[in-house]
């Protein structure tokens, strides 16, 4: 009976883990779709109810679905203060379950986002937050890239600020077009899996507004 317990166990156990992970695959699928901020809200709850085997990766989407809803509402700043709360925390939380020393290339992952988090923090108020937060985001976006030089993501995150900042203050649009274009290259096969692949589209994105 024992023996049948045990069995029992850890059929059950192989199950959950099973599930769990075609749950993360299931929400990574439907994040390569997502383009609304409706559809990032739905995907970060989703998210932050996976307990995978990789367990940083569903803390590491749910800040990233928080930092993409901050970018959709940069224009509207009053609205993304708990958008970006909830992602710095999934974002270190995630941090938190990495050994950056081994896992160099999951660490700059999200390094990368969090960057991203603290730079929708600067879209809430620039003259109040944008020192502090702009500094941070810079410095999270240079450990992702000490940690993985040729991270396509952090590479077009480097674009975006490089395009997006005056030129009196670092900005080179010529830079940003270079580096997007570098991104692109390394996204040309990105993959379908549950590891982070994003980051076509919003290359791709940016480039167009040199056309």
């Amino acid at each position: 009976m024992k023996k049948l317990l045990i069995c029992l166990s850890a059929v059950f156990i192989s199950y959950s883990g099973f599930a769990q992970s075609d749950a993360l695959q299931q929400a990574v699928n439907k994040l390569d779709q997502a383009q609304t901020v409706k559809d990032y809200e739905q995907l970060e709850q989703t998210f932050s109810g996976i307990k995978a085997e990789a367990a940083w990766l569903p803390s590491y989407y749910a800040a990233f679905c928080n930092a993409k809803i901050g970018f959709l509402l940069q224009e509207d700043g009053e609205k993304i203060e708990p958008y970006s709360i909830r992602g710095e925390e999934q974002a270190k939380k995630a941090l938190a379950l990495l050994d950056s020393s081994k896992q160099k290339k999951e660490a700059a992952e999200v390094y990368t986002v969090l960057s991203m988090v603290y730079r929708t923090k600067v879209f809430i108020n620039p003259m109040t937050y944008g020192r502090k937060y702009g500094t941070l985001s810079e410095q999270a976006l240079k450990q992702a890239k000490a940690l993985d030089a040729q991270n396509p993501r952090a590479l077009f995150v480097t674009a975006w600020v490089k395009y997006y900042t005056p030129k009196m203050w670092g900005g080179d649009k010529e830079l940003a077009k270079q580096l997007a274009s570098q991104s692109l290259q390394l996204l040309l096969n990105p993959g379908t899996d549950v590891f982070p692949h994003w980051g076509r589209s919003e290359d791709q994105q940016l480039l167009s507004k040199f056309k």
